[in-house]
């Protein structure tokens, strides 16, 4: 019942609500995150660290001797913890900025908790180092018992140390990409930044790319220029879509989801989707020869309709045809 009345929501919900702000819907080419990665070590673990191990080994041997110090023996210690720390370095982040870390055990150590990072430079893509990681490891839930002990966080542990080139300012054209590509949604966002800049500046070469070319009045002030576009409204098209998760019995849909004339038997329920002259005993009746699937789910909804006997009528309806929209299973 609560699942069918949420689905019902859902669908009203999604109609409703598809005006929304450019900046929800798109993103801007060169504007992102990157992914940085390294390798680290992590000390002050009370017995819970590595057992042992080439890498971890090594990796201290060679950190003593950084030091200025060259043991002669192999260097082990339960103490110790192989790790790989992650982060993403923001778009237009400048020297001196903190960003937040992951740390992930890569060995058998059975906890992280109290553990210190030491210094880690994390590497982008192309190999050069832009951030520099180290402190106190946090592992959130340690004292309730945390069932992830050997991943942890530090945030702001790392300082950028360098900054990714992007002279944002100076550019001449930009380019958008539509998070959900859409024809009919570009065709809007094209419409109405044109409308409002005065001019034919924005065009759409497909359905999920859209190029401005910056005007004359705008040069060299691009951020002001996207400050103004990102605010603009645009009503968002959506496909008629359902997705189920069968696993956990979850359904989701939106758009103009409509059925055809079509009856339904299912079990004990038989259901009628067309022109109909009256109920008859252990029948429903959809009057409208074409009705939308708000329309059936608040029907269901209303006679106690189960989640598993939703999910077998919606397979059932597109294997028919009568259902327009479009089916996945997850």
């Amino acid at each position: 019942m609560k699942l069918l009345a949420t689905l019902l929501f859902a669908t009203l919900s999604l109609q409703t609500f598809a005006d929304n702000r450019l900046k929800d819907i798109a993103t801007i080419k060169g504007v992102r995150d990157n992914p940085l990665i390294g390798y680290g070590l992590v000390i002050g673990l009370n017995g819970t660290g590595d057992s042992g191990g080439e890498i971890t080994n090594n990796s201290l041997k060679k950190m003593f001797q950084t030091l200025g110090l060259d043991p002669v023996q192999e260097v082990s210690s339960a103490n110790v913890a192989s790790v790989i720390v992650t982060a993403k370095l923001p778009a237009f982040a400048r020297s001196g900025q903190k960003i937040d870390v992951t740390i992930s055990s890569i060995g058998d150590a059975s906890s992280l908790g109290g553990g210190t990072l030491l210094v880690t430079p994390l590497k982008g893509g192309d190999g050069k180092v832009y951030a520099i990681a180290n402190g106190a490891l946090s592992i959130g839930g340690l004292k309730q018992g945390a069932k992830f002990a050997t991943s942890a966080a530090i945030p702001n542990g790392a300082t950028v140390e360098q900054e990714v080139k992007m002279s944002f300012n100076d550019k001449k054209s930009i380019r958008m990409a539509l998070n959900s590509p859409d024809f009919t949604t570009a065709a809007r966002v094209v419409k109405t930044i044109n409308e409002n800049l005065g001019g034919k500046f924005a065009s759409a070469s497909d359905s999920a790319t859209i190029d401005l070319i910056i005007p004359p009045n705008y040069q060299r002030r691009v951020v002001d220029l996207l400050a103004i576009l990102e605010n603009y409204r645009i009503n968002q098209d959506q496909k008629a879509k359902i997705v189920i998760n069968e696993k956990t019995g979850t359904i989701v849909a939106g758009g103009e989801i409509t059925l055809n004339q079509v009856a339904i038997s299912h079990g004990d329920l038989t259901i009628e989707v067309g022109e109909g002259d009256g109920a008859k005993p252990g029948s429903l009746h959809m009057i409208e020869k074409k009705t939308t699937l708000k329309d059936l789910v608040k029907a269901l909804n209303a006679i106690g309709t189960t989640p598993d006997d939703l999910i077998s009528i919606f397979q059932t309806l597109k294997k028919n045809g009568a259902l327009i929209a479009e089916l996945e299973l997850i």
